[in-house]
């Protein structure tokens, strides 16, 4: 609650003084047709990465083509996300903040333009919304926030006109930039350019339609600070479970995972998004999921990659082992789904680090894992 106590002060940031003194204006009515608004994008390039948000048209019809025409003028370029608070929200759009000698107003330009336009959305992670003054209903304009996580608080007082569907990752990490105690960020996130682009078609997932065939002709190299270890597939042993492999191998999941459990003459574990160096991205976490068993009596040999589960045999998700000795007594209770073809003797070295328990006291990562077809 307390984070969205203090969101709450920040969206409502404009000094009483300055709301009396602003100067009123004709609400904004969109230019635009309601068809001519919907499958819109807006691409927002900032200093820090690029985000891309929907716009929702019959959510809150004249903040979107505000937007859009705002965008389409260049006028947010330059522009800064002037407030942050740490995984909570961002602001910016503020036409004052493009003058760094103006930081004092920052917060303040841009406001009493359009009305308030309420819907049945809700503040979910990556909602944008309007910026409003405090006890001014109908003071949106230029500014905005994006919700870098979920806000349900704010619902039914801003206007949303936005959702993030891409790069939730880059509003996230611009969250955390450093701020003084009113959340005014220490650091200037420009907004280099906004671009308003028709929704692009759906990307067909990689391997979504691959036959048994076309997998198993698949390899993949896991580079390793131990060496890379190169594994084959047994796609007619267990083709769901490869092909799920090869997608989150394909959208980088694995990248920066940790060999977190390591049991000399047993197994090697790795896989696990618990032991990555970097959060997930939006995207990469919508591929994981529970894994439906595909359990052969394939033998758990040395080089065999199996699926690591919990007690229940549906939960296998990231996780994977790779058999350093003969693991004979997990025939038939776990996905056995590959085999190293190359780069055993680094599998065979990395049982040899110290460890604590079964966690290696060297961190011993795997960078990437390319897929070559």
């Amino acid at each position: 609650m307390l984070l969205v106590l203090i969101a709450l002060a920040v969206l409502s940031g404009v000094p009483n003084s300055q709301q009396k003194s602003a100067p009123k204006a004709a609400p904004f009515t969109t230019p635009y047709s309601l068809a001519e608004m919907t499958g819109k994008q807006a691409v927002v390039e900032t200093s820090k990465g690029t985000f891309v948000f929907e716009l929702l048209p019959k959510a809150a019809p004249n903040h979107v083509g505000f937007f859009m025409k705002q965008a389409r003028d260049g006028a947010f370029a330059g522009t800064t996300f002037h407030r942050v608070i740490k995984y909570g929200i961002i602001q910016g759009g503020d036409p004052i903040s493009k003058d760094p000698a103006k930081a004092a107003q920052y917060g303040t330009g841009g406001m009493n333009l359009i009305k308030r336009e309420l819907s049945q959305e809700t503040h979910s992670l990556g909602t944008v919304s309007a910026v409003l003054a405090p006890g001014m209903p109908d003071s949106g304009g230029w500014q905005f926030f994006v919700c870098a996580s979920p806000q349900v608080a704010l619902d039914g007082q801003y206007s949303i006109f936005g959702r993030v569907v891409d790069g939730l990752e880059v509003v996230q990490a611009i969250s955390t930039i450093d701020a003084d105690a009113n959340g005014m960020a220490k650091e200037r996130v420009v907004i280099t350019s906004v671009t308003i682009r028709d929704t692009p078609p759906p990307v067909k997932p990689p391997f979504v339609d691959a036959t048994v065939e076309e997998m198993a002709k698949a390899r993949a190299v896991l580079d390793t600070t131990a060496g890379e270890i190169e594994v084959e597939f047994f796609a007619d042993k267990a083709p769901e479970t490869v092909r799920n492999f090869l997608q989150l191998a394909v959208a980088g999941v694995f990248d920066a995972t940790l060999f977190h459990r390591v049991v000399p003459n047993f197994v090697i574990q790795t896989g696990s998004p618990m032991h990555r160096q970097t959060p997930l991205t939006a995207k990469q976490s919508a591929l994981i999921h529970n894994l439906a068993p595909e359990f052969t009596n394939t033998p758990n040999m040395p080089g065999i990659l199996s699926m690591a589960r919990g007690e229940d045999p549906g939960s296998a998700t990231t996780s994977f082992f790779i058999c350093t000795g003969e693991c004979r007594g997990l025939d038939n209770q776990y996905a056995v789904f590959g085999r190293v073809v190359r780069g055993m003797d680094v599998v065979m070295a990395i049982p040899a680090v110290p460890v604590d328990g079964e966690t290696p006291r060297t961190a011993i990562l795997v960078r990437n894992v390319l897929v070559n077809r």
